[in-house]
C-alpha cells in the first residue's frame, strides 16, 4: 500500500509525541536552575545609590580610562556644563 503525504504527516506527529514529555511529567516544574544564578533575598541590602537619584537622573557608565580622571560625580557634571556652554547655541538646547 502506498503512503500519502497525509498518512506521514501523522506518523510524524506521533513520533514527535513519543520524544516529548508527557502531561503528566508536566505538572511540576523542574527546578533547572544553575546553583550561580539562585539568589538568597533573605541576604540582600537596600541600593544605597537610590536616594542619589532624582526622578530627572540618568545613569551614564564611563569607561575605566575615563573613571579615572574623575574622582566625582561633580567632576564630570562641572566639565560637561563647560564643553555644553562652549558649543553653539543651535547645536544645544532642552531635552525633547
Amino acid at each position: 500500500m502506498k503512503k500519502t503525504a497525509v498518512a506521514n504527516k501523522r506518523e510524524t506527529r506521533r513520533d514527535l509525541s513519543r520524544a516529548m514529555p508527557r502531561a503528566e511529567s508536566r505538572g511540576k516544574p523542574r527546578d533547572t536552575m544553575r546553583e550561580e544564578y539562585r539568589f538568597d533575598y533573605s541576604k540582600a541590602k537596600p541600593n544605597r545609590f537610590a536616594t542619589r537619584m532624582s526622578g530627572s537622573s540618568i545613569a551614564v557608565v564611563l569607561d575605566p580610562d575615563v573613571a579615572v580622571v574623575f574622582q566625582s560625580s561633580e567632576a564630570v557634571n562641572s566639565l560637561l556644563r563647560s564643553v555644553i556652554s562652549a558649543m553653539p547655541e543651535e547645536k544645544h538646547g532642552p531635552r525633547s
